[in-house]
């Protein structure tokens, strides 16, 4: 596949430099003088793309490529950019900070896969000539370094002025604007990096006054000239294949929100029909699926109200033991346990499909990217396939399990991961199915098996098992 995808990253130094609000200001601005941009961030992070969502009014997609690999951060891009007209990628981190001491799987080495022109924020307070020396080490840091500009982030204008000047005398680059300090437009964070977008009760506001802003003090023209001289883009397509009709009940709520579009995407394209439902809010499971889905999110937050749904805890305990094929992710995974602990030490009981309990600690746990491979037969794959990961958690566990080993890419660390059986895949670690699809089409395939949809030879050694019922 070859497609002229016009497209821009826009990185930065470090993290908490303004990219999320740079790119959202961005994305307004290009709507409203009446482009349909798409929207990407770099690496692993569920919350920015929630803003870009708000944003565009369409998902915003996340491209990794130690979780999918290149080629399917291409595919990812091109598919979802057909119908736009440029396509905005938010970096990660500081622009070359990859795995271990090197820049693999950095906004750096995304930007060189996808022959992607780069625009840096840059923060100057405090400084003069002093920025030009920071832009040009990021230029020079790498010979193909692929940076084309500056956006420059809390200046007024009168000092934009300045350092426009003095940039582009100095520095050989070009300054795309300026964003200045808005203080009714700053967005909270906390322990994963921002509030999600449901939480900002105004964001709609702040997303149309940063959309007003860059319209007058961004350099739009120059900045779709620029995505507009970007090379064609070229991928194969992968292997995505039917397996069978079923309907996948898929948590979504203010506690479970952490989803990757694509995988929820690609368990459509081979065959599911995927059903919302509030473990909040709903008294039970939706009616005739074949498999559960539950994802990451801030069950923490809003742990009274799901202790206190006994009805929808029972009608999961239940489902499950039945033989629900079940994939949980972190804080889906949380929720299915016995109880959680919080801080203060109150403990609340939950599903109950999975012994053990889940706490909050003061710090990060196992976090970072890892490679998991499999110990046993389970329900995504067999005896030593592997798939690439994620782990980023406060929280820990009496039983991460031990179906899988997770070893960290160049590291000697590695760690037990994972609750994994015929019907269930639970755990700490994230994935996406485009990392490895046999693990979708497994979930799919005993999905339809529970839900009758689909026989083989599999799924009548598991039906004489009872280890499904219909």
């Amino acid at each position: 596949m070859k497609l002229k995808v016009p497209r821009i990253m826009i990185s930065a130094a470090g993290s908490n430099s303004g990219k999320t609000t740079v790119t959202a200001a961005v994305l307004k601005a290009l709507m409203l003088r009446g482009k349909r941009p798409a929207s990407f961030k770099a690496g692993p992070d569920y919350i920015d793309p929630m803003f870009h969502s708000k944003v565009i009014k369409v998902p915003s997609r996340n491209l990794d490529k130690f979780m999918v690999g290149e080629n399917n951060c291409k595919y990812i891009l091109g598919k979802n950019s057909i119908n736009s007209d440029i396509s905005i990628i938010e970096g990660v981190m500081g622009y070359y900070d990859g795995i271990g001491y090197g820049t693999s799987s950095s906004s750096y080495d995304l930007a060189l896969s996808l022959s992607c022109p780069v625009l840096l924020v840059i923060n100057p307070d405090g400084m003069a000539a002093s920025v030009c020396a920071i832009i040009e080490g990021f230029k020079a840091f790498r010979k193909n370094s692929n940076i084309c500009g500056v956006i420059l982030n809390n200046v007024s204008q009168a000092m934009y002025n300045y350092y426009k000047k003095i940039i582009e005398m100095n520095a050989d680059v070009k300054v795309y604007g300026y964003m200045p300090y808005l203080n009714d437009c700053r967005l909270e964070s906390r322990h994963l990096g921002l509030v999600t977008a449901e939480e900002v009760g105004n964001l709609q506001a702040i997303v149309d006054e940063l959309g007003r802003q860059a319209l007058c003090t961004v350099d739009l023209e120059g900045l779709i000239e620029l995505a507009e001289n970007s090379d064609c883009l070229e991928y194969e397509e992968p292997g995505i294949s039917f397996i069978g009709k079923t309907k996948i009940a898929v948590a979504n709520d203010k506690a479970f929100c952490f989803y990757y579009q694509d995988n929820l995407d690609l368990l459509k394209q081979m065959g599911a029909e995927i059903v919302s439902f509030s473990p909040m809010n709903d008294k039970k499971l939706p009616e005739g699926i074949g498999g559960l889905y539950i994802g990451g999110g801030y069950p923490e937050l809003h742990i009274e109200e799901l202790s206190a749904n006994k009805s929808m805890l029972w009608d999961i305990n239940r489902k499950i033991n039945s033989g629900l094929p079940v994939f949980a992710e972190c804080g889906g995974y949380m929720y299915l346990m016995d109880s959680f602990t919080n801080m203060d030490g109150k403990s609340y009981s939950l599903a109950g499909a999975v012994k053990g309990n889940s706490y909050m600690t003061e710090s990060l746990r196992r976090f970072g990217y890892i490679t998991l491979t499999s110990r046993n037969k389970n329900l995504m794959c067999g005896i030593g396939e592997s798939i690439n990961g994620h782990e980023f958690h406060y929280s820990d566990s009496t039983n991460t399990g031990d179906a899988f080993c997770a070893i960290k890419p160049e590291s000697t660390r590695s760690w037990d991961a994972i609750i994994a059986d015929d019907t269930k895949f639970m755990g700490y670690p994230h994935i996406n199915f485009l990392g490895n699809l046999k693990f979708a089409e497994n979930f799919i395939k005993k999905s339809c098996i529970y839900s009758g949809q689909y026989r083989d030879a599999e799924s009548e050694r598991l039906q004489k098992a009872g280890k499904y019922e219909y």
